[in-house]
This record gives C-alpha cells, sequence and structure tokens, in this order.
C-alpha cells in the first residue's frame, strides 16, 4: 500500500451501507465527496462527528457534496448508530478492512502501552472529478464538518 496523496485518483470501492444498499464511489463522480474514516459507531468522538456532518447535510448537498462515513463496524452496528442519533449521514461497513488499507487508515495504535491496530480518524476529500483534492489525518471531530464544508466550498 502506498500512501495516498492529493491529486492521485480516489481508489474506487463498493461497500454495503446503513439502511440497506450499497456504496460505489464510481457512481459519485461529478460531485465531492468527503470520506471520513472513523474507529467505532457510538463512541464520544465518532457520534460527535456524525452529528455534524448530519446537521449539515444541507449545506454539503447545497454544495453538491456527498459524505459518507466510514469504520469497520457492521451494518447492523450502523444502523442502530443511526436510528439511536437521528443520523442522516451515510455509514459505509468494511468489516474486512480493505477499503481502510487501501486509504491508509487502518494502523498500529497504542493505548496504555498496548499497541493494537485500529483505524486513525482521517479525511479524504475527492473532487467532482475524482481526485483526491485535500486530506486531514488525526482529525479532532469537533467543528470538522464545518472545515470541510469550507473546504469543498473552495473547490
Amino acid at each position: 500500500m502506498t500512501d495516498l496523496a492529493i491529486g492521485d485518483k480516489a481508489p474506487d470501492f463498493t461497500l454495503p451501507r446503513n439502511g440497506g444498499g450499497e456504496i460505489n464511489l464510481a457512481s459519485l463522480q461529478g460531485k465531492a465527496v468527503v470520506l471520513y474514516f472513523y474507529p467505532k459507531d457510538d463512541t464520544s468522538g465518532c457520534t460527535v462527528q456524525a452529528l455534524d456532518f448530519s446537521a449539515m447535510g444541507a449545506d454539503f448537498e447545497a454544495a453538491n457534496s456527498v459524505v459518507i462515513g466510514i469504520s469497520p463496524d457492521s451494518v447492523k452496528s450502523h444502523d442502530k448508530f443511526a436510528a439511536k442519533h437521528a443520523l442522516t449521514v451515510m455509514l459505509a461497513s468494511d468489516e474486512e478492512k480493505t477499503v481502510l488499507e487501501t486509504y491508509g487508515v487502518w494502523k498500529e495504535k497504542s493505548m496504555y502501552g498496548k499497541k493494537y491496530m485500529g483505524v486513525e480518524r482521517t479525511t479524504y476529500l475527492i473532487a467532482p472529478d475524482g481526485k483526491i483534492a485535500k486530506v486531514w489525518n488525526k482529525v479532532k471531530p469537533a467543528g470538522h464538518a464545518q472545515i470541510v464544508l469550507e473546504a469543498i466550498r473552495a473547490l
């Protein structure tokens, strides 16, 4: 896996999503796409991030963009998470971790001296032409949705 960089073509994928059906990146060409990778449904930071993106859904739509949250949680977990918090953002399930690995966000982490593999909170902004326009690494959830929306408006 080589690191993806600004200007690279975003790797295509098809994943199952909350509410049924699938999300296919190539089918979204012509719109800006926000791929936000997050560690786990219904944890504090992930909930803040999903609530912010959901609350600003109309703004993202008005900016001709789509927001997709991706984690290794199951579709069933995503459905519960979305229902509990009335989320409107699309949540894709990558239980096999293939997309997480392709985008370089499945990394070794450390907590209290213990090493484990997990998702490093990262957001990719993909321009309407399918190329990576911006990458945010080690995202702080609060206020992030507004920063991403401003970047889309600047495209």
